[in-house]
């Protein structure tokens, strides 16, 4: 299941997506986000599942436009710190 963390406004879409069916938990995402906006917990979307995945700090779901702008690039695509950290893959941004 496809967990997304985030808002449209009339700026544009702000959503991170964690793939809990990928995620292992394992809290590199964690440690290379320098915004402290990722923690590792129980499944929101699979409270029987016994393994924790990677998800957005609550202070940050409503806000995440401004929280994760400084590892926005300024020009092209360059993979953000948490995506590229996330060797399964389950980390995406919609922008």
């Amino acid at each position: 299941m496809i967990a997304n963390y985030g808002y449209k406004d009339g700026s544009g879409e702000y959503f991170i997506s964690i793939d809990n069916d990928k995620c292992d938990g394992c809290g590199d995402c964690v440690k290379f986000c320098p915004y402290n906006v990722l923690e590792v917990g129980e499944d929101e979307n699979d409270p029987f599942r016994e393994v924790f995945v990677a998800r957005v700090r609550e202070e940050h779901r409503k806000k995440i436009k401004y929280s994760c702008a400084p590892c926005k690039p300024v020009r092209g695509r360059v993979e953000l710190p948490c995506v590229a950290a996330c060797k399964p893959l389950a980390i995406s941004h919609s922008w």
